[in-house]
């Protein structure tokens, strides 16, 4: 055996642990010297043996799962082999293994010797280490398990140089939890050698370099000494407490919490990130119990996140998940009720008291509520008198001092010590970019308190090839190191840096600071908006010289490039332009810290009269850092505590602040409350308040906040319940007679986090306070506190200084809800504790309803299904059509916003801008954008005027809006346009060609929507009149498809009714034809016959082609505007949800491998145009997948895999793996493989039935192509792909049809055939069995209907019900009533209606239930609405029978506002309206008079025989019909519900009426209910053009 060196390590008494590298020799001569055997057993999965099985002397069968499945496999295989008690079992490989086999050989005849030789790093500190074993179940993980300590544990380093990063990184978790709670210095070398680690992993080993220590490099000393370190607290807490009875609980820490997290998003996350989340919280809620610093917190954080794991829930890789949305605070506690550590129902948790230690010495008991606040994502203060008062507190650091100090130090030469750093997002971002840039090195003493920097002198470098430098909302960081980028330096040429930040950051404008870097030679290009993040800037140095900078939006600009100066090539001479430089004292704050680092900045002065200039001079040279530097407290965060005390009539004192401060908001004290009534003592360092009497504080009358700008949102809501009258001389007191707060200065406002201004205005509009924006400022006007609305739900669009501001309000508002409450970890992360510790004001965690906690101004988000809907377009594509279309659809108001301006300027649109100009009107047009928007945030449709998009400030705005609501841009062919355009008269001409406007438009159009409407008319498709059936046996359904495809559309987009397949739900079986054409337009005349049966169609995309393409071969990209047009074109046939799908080369498809843009720019497309699933393979960029899932809005994402080779075994490791990695990302997952035999295909059965048995599960899509997998695609319930005779090819070998399916379900049981039946008398005539058998025939269904013909409801009908072959009945007269009391249950419209003409048979767990329900009225209001698609005013029904019922109901679900009846026997038509007491009924004694002058109807339904009617007056016996039932001058829709004649009275006189009136024969409705009923009965969309055909020939024979 070769010389190893081993580190090995005692557990309870016995020093089993052996660590070192290259161990491979050295564990099976150990394991054969010192544990002797009949025979050994190596178990590991495929992964392992094909990286690490070769260098063992035995080899066995492999296993995966750590289930009951995969223990009774193993035990199997023992058992086969003949092995006995003296076996010796070794695991080798991961957790899951080390478990399974562990548990194996604690049972396996009653115990057998076990050795652990773990491959991945979690598995090496954490599970291999103290004899725990266990598998999982569907209830939890690891619940069924038992103790069994190994003979050894084999600690292999080398192993690790194969694990994947990620992998590392999830054992990471258990490191950095070990160190947390045992050893601070080892968490220090954690936290401070994270780049040193990784490097250990990521150089291979040469030679077996490492087995001794004399070939060991430094990288694996280190690597060895962290892997031992942690085992050895574990094995020390192990020896002291094996069973888990107390001291053992603190390995544990994270993992309540963690554990919960995992049990629902597992497998998509790993274990280690869950626990790494679950840390962060549970650090969190002993910082909630006053018991841990934020110091802790934060350190925690940041050695986490150097380990590339998440820890917040809100972390982009946990948010893109599907499951993520089960993440409640319900259903985590309800998951921690499970938990091992757990006395009875109290939840326990392990708490931390500092980095090393804990509170206890075992987990300690956590009230639910405790936890509950911290899982919560908003919070509401209770309202009282804070208990600590007087209070006597410090802020947090100072965010503005912190971030200068940290660049000013990373720049700088020499060490220097930070004191009290703020610890929180915005410097956490600011430490980890200068670390990427490589300019310092950053450690911490005085556990936590103090952060060392290790200053660079300027030198910076370009990060890692493909690594961004993220930003998140920081917006300081953002600004200050655009300019620190100019001076990184690379001679590798197209190096380049690339930073940008979260949506509300690529929103925050940059752009004239990037004008003045580019302006002095810098090399700086915007990756998506003009004038936002991401930049990539060339490593080319700052030039320097004289540079000219704009000022007037932010005073960061100055301060980034003064901050950068001395570094650059030659002197700055830095000149502020643009007017009025806004925050003075953050640039005069700059220039004192630059100082007290050794640069000397001048400022020029007027030589005339001695003011100063807005020009600064700063030499070249380096900073020299102090050896230590203070930072002051934040004056910002210094205002909310001081302004609870004014609000409160209590005291507070702020240490560390006082006028001395550096700091702007440090006067607020002064300038803003002592002016409101406070008294305030306020020396060099501290600053004290004394609140009024509550109620008594005074409006503050005019104040300029220019020099605090960041405090005027603590002023504003001191405002809104300021009361009193302004001290004198304010200059500006009551406006109407109301106390007045008048805030200017503040313009700069706007470009924060959020528009503060409008943010501000917003919110306090919901507590019913008025206020007026200013163009640099808002005026506020005072209300009593008790005239405040209480509840309100503050939204705080990612914004600390919002949520902080609110929660002041909250101390007095009751019931007060401050939504997205971890936004305040930007610069206090701590408040909400120090609100309840420190100030005395209970905060207690609120859940928010799904609707309101996803939208957020700072990323995209979907929309709640009431946000309104924007529609944008060119004048003329039909946004008034459309929109009003889609408003009657939805029930929401539309409203034209050129009839909004109308009404607002009281002139008209071509008038206003004859008068004023474009530009004016531009201006107006826009404004009112945003007061649409603020009065009409829900239930609307808000068409806007096609020129909105011609200004930046309109684009901005609609922009903003389509992160949280639609904006739908209308498409419509140009020529179309041009022509509608030609006969337009009420708005300006253009005064330039239509087709210059077209193309400057239509980029913006793009750039400003969230969703594209294609409003077509029949250019792509021919004329529509061509592809028809005669009328008569048109189905009324595919009339109107305009309507249809808007009905689709905007159900879809907004959530309301998403378009998506029924049947992928339950136990139902889908399906989806694959088209093949390479352009659908020839097919669209026969879609409906192709798509009989299915769930959708799904578009292969990859085959399609453009026509000036047919002849080319290979691989292809169609153009996205093709690929749109044939959308459009199959819309214009079927309202069936689309899959599209782009099949690469590799997978089977036409499109090629590399193509990724491509690919990705078509799946936007798809999900803009409202495709309901969009076919995403998996083997695509992890990095562009979430991105297109966070956009997806109500869209599915089909996650595949394809396997052509046939070398993919489903009962294998791959094949989990890529379901896995489907599952993460799919709402839907697909794999496909290849069958060699029948027994591929039960591999495939047996996989997919234990994927479903599992947690979480997902829709799961599996199959295998060839004729050989033909048996798989049978079996298959979800979305099979399926071909149609009429396809020029199938879409993959092997497909089927849907008939042929449905044949081959029928002979292997698996679809047993159904009886179905007419019950009525008489019925011999009836149509139903010629509607639904050749519904049966067409789609392959081995069903039956008949008649059965009675003379009552007897025991025939009843005998007909209960048998077991029942498949559901049609109801006619005169049963309708009279079959009710044998029903389980009813619809809600059979039992308005009060008849039933359809029973629906539900069979659950062998017990059957009859649900009666009525198509009736659905198939009068298809009739109705097929011809006159808005709702009618008027309509009449003639008679009042069962018939009429469900004509009253369908015209009352069509929105009809009066009904007239008329029946001869007057007293049966008042006792018909008397059952209808929500509808508007009015009782007519004569046809053709109307009552109280009323409108004639625009629709008349006859239900009477028409045997009982004349046109001719005096016919005894018959109703006479006169002329004036069509006196509406707009005509309207006339149904007769007789079936023969053909052409009955009413039907003959309504066509001498003239052709504005539109008659519907009783066979068409009868058409019309049975579709609904064949749907009803089988899942299945009935075939209605072939049935249709059928019924007319059998009707007309």
């Amino acid at each position: 055996m070769p010389a190893t060196d081993v580190k090995k390590v005692s557990i309870l008494g016995k020093e089993s642990i052996h660590c070192g590298f290259h161990l491979v020799p050295y564990i099976v001569d150990t394991v054969l010297q010192t544990l002797s055997s009949s025979t050994y057993v190596l178990v590991t999965d495929t992964n392992v043996a094909n990286l690490h099985l070769p260098s063992f002397r035995t080899a066995f069968d492999t296993h995966q799962l750590k289930s009951r499945e995969g223990k009774a496999e193993i035990e199997d295989f023992l058992l086969l082999n003949k092995c006995t008690r003296d076996t010796v079992v070794l695991a080798l490989g991961g957790g899951v293994i080390g478990d399974l086999v562990g548990f194996v050989a604690a049972t396996f005849m009653r115990g057998v010797r076990v050795v652990q030789i773990p491959t991945t790093l979690l598995a090496m500190v954490d599970s291999s280490v103290g004899g725990k074993t266990a598998i999982d179940t569907p209830h939890g993980k690891n619940l069924i398990g038992a103790f069994w300590q190994p003979e050894y544990i084999f600690i292999d380093a080398a192993f690790l140089e194969t694990l994947p990063a990620r992998e590392f990184s999830n054992g990471m978790a258990e490191v950095v939890k070990t160190a947390a709670i045992w050893n601070e210095n080892e968490f220090a070398a954690l936290e401070s050698r994270s780049s040193e680690i990784f490097a250990a992993i990521q150089t291979p080993s040469v030679s077996f370099s490492g087995r001794t220590s004399s070939t060991r490099s430094a990288a694996q000393s280190l690597l060895l000494s962290v892997i031992v370190g942690s085992i050895s607290v574990k094995a020390h807490i192990v020896t002291i407490d094996e069973r888990e009875t107390g001291l053992r609980n603190l390995v544990n820490f994270g993992h309540t919490i963690g554990h919960a997290i995992e049990a629902v998003l597992t497998p998509a996350m790993l274990h280690g990130e869950c626990v790494s989340v679950g840390m962060i919280l549970e650090a969190e809620v002993a910082r909630q119990l006053g018991v841990l610093g934020q110091v802790a917190v934060g350190r925690l954080t940041r050695c986490l996140r150097a380990y590339n794991l998440p820890v917040s829930l809100a972390d982009p890789r946990i948010t893109s998940l599907p499951a993520a949305k089960a993440l409640s605070v319900e259903r985590l506690l309800d998951i921690m009720k499970v938990d091992k550590k757990n006395s009875g129902t109290q939840k326990k948790i392990v708490v931390l008291s500092r980095i090393g230690a804990t509170y206890e010495q075992k987990a300690t008991n956590v009230a639910d509520a405790v936890i509950s606040k911290t899982l919560s994502e908003a919070v509401k203060v209770v309202p009282g008198t804070p208990s600590k008062s007087p209070v006597r507190m410090a802020t947090p650091g100072s965010k503005s001092i912190s971030n200068r100090a940290l660049l000013l130090a990373a720049l700088g030469k020499g060490t220097c010590r930070l004191k009290n750093l703020l610890h929180s997002d915005d410097t956490q971002v600011m430490m980890n970019a200068l670390m990427e840039l490589k300019g310092a090195s950053f450690s911490w003493e005085d556990g936590g308190e103090t952060l060392v920097v290790e200053g660079g002198e300027g030198a910076l470098s370009v990060p890692e090839k493909g690594k961004e430098v993220y930003l998140g909302n920081a917006g300081t960081a953002a600004r200050f190191l655009t300019t620190v980028c100019t001076l990184v330096q690379s001679s590798q040429i197209g190096k380049r840096t690339v930073i940008t930040g979260n949506a509300r950051m690529k929103q925050r404008p940059i752009g004239p600071l990037v004008d003045a870097l580019r302006a002095n030679g810098s090399t700086i290009d915007y990756v998506e908006s003009q004038g936002c993040l991401p930049l990539s800037v060339a490593p080319a140095g700052l030039k320097g010289a004289r540079i000219q900078l704009a000022a007037s939006v932010s005073s960061q600009y100055v301060s980034s490039i003064l901050l950068c100066a001395p570094y650059a090539r030659e002197a700055v001479t830095l000149e502020l332009t643009g007017g009025q430089v806004i925050s003075q004292p953050y640039i005069d704050m700059t220039i004192a810290m630059m100082r007290t680092f050794g640069i000397a900045v001048e400022r020029e002065v007027d030589g005339a009269t001695g003011k100063p200039l807005d020009v600064y001079r700063i030499p070249k040279g380096t900073y020299t850092n102090p050896a230590d530097y203070s930072i002051e407290s934040d004056a910002s965060s210094a205002t909310y505590p001081l302004a609870i005390a004014a609000i409160t009539g209590t005291s507070c004192t702020i240490a560390n602040i006082g006028s001395a401060s550096l700091q702007g908001d440090a006067r607020f004290a002064k300038e803003v409350l002592e002016p409101m009534g406070c008294e305030v003592i306020q020396t060099e360092t501290e600053t004290t308040v004394k609140g009024p009497p509550v109620g008594q504080l005074k409006a503050l009358g005019l104040v300029d906040m220019e020099p605090m700008t960041d405090a005027f949102l603590t002023a504003s809501v001191l405002a809104a319940v300021a009361t009193e009258a302004p001290l004198g001389g304010r200059q500006f007191g009551y406006t109407d007679g109301r106390p007045t707060t008048r805030i200017v200065g503040i313009a700069n406002q706007r470009v924060k986090e959020c528009n503060r201004i409008q943010a501000m205005i917003d919110q306090l509009g919901k507590f019913g306070v008025e206020t007026r924006e200013l163009d640099d400022g808002l005026e506020i006007y005072g209300k009593p506190i008790a005239d405040l609305k209480e509840g309100v739900s503050v939204h705080c669009y990612d914004d600390h200084r919002v949520a902080m501001a609110f929660s002041v309000l909250g101390t007095a508002i009751k019931d007060t809800v401050i939504e997205e409450k971890r936004c305040v970890e930007k610069t206090w992360p701590n408040w909400w504790d120090d609100l309840e510790n420190k100030i005395g004001l209970k905060v207690e965690g609120v859940e928010l309803p799904a609707a309101e906690s996803g939208a957020s101004a700072s990323r995209p988000a979907d929309a709640d299904a009431q946000a309104s809907v924007i529609i944008i377009g060119m004048r003329g594509s039909g946004k008034t059509t459309i929109g009003e279309l889609a408003a009657s659809i939805l029930d929401w108001h539309f409203i034209d916003a050129d009839a909004a301006f109308e009404e607002k300027h009281q002139v008209g649109v071509r008038q206003y801008v004859q008068k004023n100009g474009w530009p004016l009107f531009r201006s107006a047009e826009t404004e009112l954008l945003q007061e649409l928007l603020a009065i009409h945030p829900s239930g609307h449709i808000i068409s806007l005027g096609g020129g909105i998009v011609e200004t930046p400030a309109a684009r901005d705005v609609l922009k903003a809006y389509s992160k949280t609501g639609p904006v739908v841009h209308i498409v419509r062919e140009i020529d179309e346009v041009v022509k509608y355009l030609g006969e337009e008269t009420a708005r300006p001409a253009y005064g330039e060609p239509i087709m210059d406007v077209f193309r400057r438009r239509e980029p913006w159009y793009a750039e400003c929507c969230s969703y594209v409407f294609v409003n077509h008319t029949g250019v792509l498709t021919g004329d529509p009149a061509e592809d028809v059936l005669p009328d008569e046996q048109t189905a009324l359904s595919s009339a109107g498809s305009t309507r249809g495809e808007v009905s689709r559309f905007f159900n879809h987009i907004t959530g309301k009714y998403p378009n998506l397949a029924r049947n992928l739900s339950g136990d139902r079986r889908s399906y989806f034809l694959s088209l093949t054409y390479p352009d659908i337009t020839p097919a669209l005349r026969h879609i409906e016959e192709l798509t009989a049966g299915v769930d959708a169609i799904e578009l292969r995309v990859d085959l399609l082609r453009s026509p000036k393409d047919f002849d080319k071969l290979g691989p292809y990209i169609a153009p996205v505007a093709y690929v749109t047009d044939q959308l459009a074109a199959l819309r214009q046939k079927t309202d069936l949800p689309i899959v599209f799908t782009v099949r690469t080369v590799s997978q089977g498809g036409q499109f090629p491998d590399h193509a990724e843009k491509e690919a990705f720019e078509l799946f936007h497309t798809a999900v803009r145009l409202g495709v309901e699933y969009v076919d995403v393979e998996i083997s695509w960029s992890e990095k562009l997948i979430h991105e297109l899932v966070a956009r997806k809005g109500h869209s599915q994402i089909i996650a595949s895999w394809h396997d052509w080779s046939g070398n993919m075994r489903w009962d294998g490791k791959v094949v989990e793996e890529k379901y896995r990695a489907a599952h993460a990302f799919g709402d839907i997952v697909k794999i496909v493989g290849k069958a060699n035999s029948l027994d591929d295909n039960l591999a495939l059965y047996r996989f997919t039935q234990r994927m479903r048995s599992g947690p979480d599960t997902k829709p799961i899509l599996a199959i295998n192509m060839g004729i050989e997998g033909q048996m798989s695609r049978i079996l298959n319930p979800t979305f099979s792909p399926v071909s149609h005779p009429l396809l020029p090819s199938k879409a993959a070998p092997g497909q089927l049809s849907f008939a042929q399916i449905q044949a081959a379900l029928h002979l292997i049981g698996q679809l047993p055939s159904r009886r179905f039946f007419l019950f009525g008398n008489p019925i011999k005539h009836s149509m139903s069995p010629t509607i639904h058998n050749t519904a049966f025939q067409v789609l392959g269904l081995p069903h039956q209907y008949a008649l059965l013909e009675t003379a009552d409801v007897g025991e025939e009908i009843k005998a007909a019900l209960a048998s077991p072959d029942f498949g559901g009945a049609s109801v006619t007269i005169p049963f309708k009533l009279d079959v009710i009391p044998l029903l389980d249950s009813l619809s809600p419209e059979a039992e308005a209606i009060g008849a039933v003409n359809t029973i629906i048979p539900h069979r659950t767990d062998g017990a059957l239930k009859l649900h009666g329900d009525n198509t009736d009225w659905r198939g009068i209001r298809a009739a109705i609405r097929a011809h006159l698609p808005a709702a009618p005013e008027t309509a009449l029904v003639i008679g009042a029978g069962g018939t009429s019922r469900a004509a009253i109901y369908a015209l009352h679900t069509l929105g009809t506002r009066t009904v007239y009846v008329f029946n001869r026997t007057r007293a049966s038509a008042q006792a018909l309206a008397g059952a209808f007491p929500d509808v508007r009924i009015e009782v007519v004694d004569a046809l053709g008079a109307w009552p109280h002058g009323g409108a004639p109807p625009t629709v008349i339904v006859s239900t009477v025989p028409a045997s009982a009617t004349s046109t001719e007056p005096g016919v005894e016996g018959a109703l006479y019909l006169p002329r004036a039932l069509f006196a509406a001058e707009a005509g309207g829709v006339v149904v007769d519900m007789a079936y023969k004649p053909a052409e009955t009275p009413l039907l003959a006189l309504a066509a001498t009426a003239g052709r504005k009136w539109a008659t519907v024969r009783g066979v068409e409705v009868l058409l019309e209910q049975g579709y609904v009923q064949f749907e009803l009965w089988t899942g299945r969309r009935c075939p209605m053009a072939a049935v249709a055909e059928r019924v007319w020939q059998t009707y007309n024979a």
